[in-house]
């Protein structure tokens, strides 16, 4: 591939996501961020939103990662709104304890139904 982002890490399915070596159902795509349709969808709506960088997870963000997450959030909010969602969730989980399976950062975008409270 020939322009491959130098982050690029083989076993990440996110990455092989972004590579286009893995097919997804996207609902937004720009420079940084891609969003696409969960395969195991949790809500009648659930997309998740990854930087097409490799970051590992929220927990390995910095402050000079501010626009990434500008980007994230804007693209979140932008699909949010496509898809006709007013009531929504935004989740990102941090390590395998706390539901983390793939380790490169997402935040979950999940609506369409009534969410409880607590989640797990």
């Amino acid at each position: 591939m020939a322009d491959r982002d130098p982050t690029y890490q083989a076993d990440c399915l996110f990455c092989r996501i972004v590579a286009d070596e893995i097919p997804s159902d996207r609902v937004f795509e720009d420079g940084q961020v891609i969003v696409f349709r969960d395969i195991n969808p949790r809500a009648p709506t659930h997309v998740l939103a990854i930087p097409r960088r490799h970051v590992r997870s929220a927990a390995s963000l910095t402050h000079a990662d501010g626009d990434l997450l500008a980007a994230l959030f804007g693209a979140l909010h932008w699909v949010a709104r496509e898809l006709g969602l007013d009531d929504y969730r935004i989740v990102s989980n941090v390590g395998a304890g706390a539901g983390q399976s793939v380790f490169h950062l997402h935040f979950h975008l999940l609506g369409g139904r009534p969410m409880t409270w607590p989640p797990g």
